[in-house]
This record gives structure tokens, sequence and C-alpha cells, in this order.
């Protein structure tokens, strides 16, 4: 990956919501740092990612292209204009850094949120309200646990095993039972969603 692509600068969410000071849209903490806030424990990170809702893509090309360059992420990489953007219906990430010579910086998730509802993109009758999808940490937002973890299941690595472990006991019954529900119906057979279940 950095052999093809380059590195990435570690980032905190500290960092993240001092860079976003300003902007007038939503984002969110997510990821592994979303789960570290959550447990109150951490792991190593090779980026931090951002999540912000789709429909809300230009003004955040327009806000931060004002420091950094801002590349569509779809199986290859694409730069974008600060005014005028066009992100293809593929385009899952928006990729930020200063210049062609410096780290990546933030790694920018394009969540589909449809006015005050989040829908899953993998199974759009998978949907809550986005508030629900949220919540608060010493004045930064983070992307809940449970949606996290519907996020990384399909996919999982080492790491968000770990992350799996580490939200299990703190997981009240309600965030359970909707990652349960959601993984029976998306992810049958998973072993997260036979633990959630035990």
């Amino acid at each position: 990956m950095v052999r093809l692509y380059g590195p990435w600068r570690a980032r905190t969410p500290r960092e993240a919501a001092s860079f976003l000071d300003g902007y007038p849209g939503r984002w969110w903490i997510a990821g592994g740092w979303a789960i570290d806030a959550f447990t109150g424990t951490s792991r190593a990170h090779g980026d931090l990612d951002i999540g912000i809702p789709r429909t809300e893509a230009e003004g955040f090309i327009e806000f931060v292209g004002a420091t950094l360059d801002v590349w569509a992420a779809a199986g290859s990489l694409t730069p974008l204009p600060r005014h005028g953007a066009s992100i293809s219906d593929d385009c899952g990430n928006l990729w930020l850094r200063a210049n062609g010579a410096d780290p990546w910086e933030y790694d920018v998730l394009l969540e589909d949120v449809r006015g005050e509802t989040w829908v899953y993109k993998r199974a759009t009758h998978i949907s809550r309200p986005i508030n629900d999808c949220l919540w608060s940490h010493e004045g930064i937002t983070y992307l809940r646990p449970e949606v996290q973890l519907l996020l990384k299941a399909r996919h999982a690595q080492s790491k968000d095993d770990l992350d799996f472990e580490r939200c299990l006991p703190k997981l009240d019954d309600a965030s359970r039972c909707w990652l349960a529900q959601s993984m029976s119906e998306e992810e049958p057979g998973h072993p997260w969603g036979r633990r959630l279940t035990a």
C-alpha cells in the first residue's frame, strides 16, 4: 500500500477537530479511533478516518481544499478541484494531503445520509436516525461502535477482531441487539454475530 500510494501521517481526533474548526457541515471520527474513544483503550492506527454525509461532500471539499489537496479514492486516485468537484457514485473515500511530496493526512468516508437518516451502504433496508449513529466525547463527535463494527464486519482483519473484542463487554443491550440483527441479515454466519447472541 505505502509503496504504491505513499505513507500516512499519524493524526489524532483532536488534530482533526482543530483542522475542521469552522467547518459548518456534519462530520465525525470513524474507524479504530472511534472504538478507542468508546472503550477507553487504544491500539496502533495506520490513519485517521473522518466520516461525512456524501451529500455534503462539495462543501467539505471547498473547506478543506483551502489547505489540502483532495483526491477521490475509487480503485484509483483522482485529484479533485476545490470548486465544482464531481464525485462518481462508486467513490467511497476522499484522501487529503498537502501536496504530492507529503504523506496523506486524512481518509474521509462518504456515508449515505438521507436527511436525518443514515443508510447502510451495502444494504439500504438497514437504516437508523443519524443522531442515533453518533455520540460525543470530550467535545468530539464519533461514530457509535455498533455502527462502526457493522461497517468493519464484512472484510474484518485482525485489528477489526481486536476492536470487536474491545467493544463487546461495553455494548449495552440495545446496541448489541441492533448489531446482532443487522449482521444476521447481511453477514449471516459471521463469528461476531454468534458472539453477540451467546
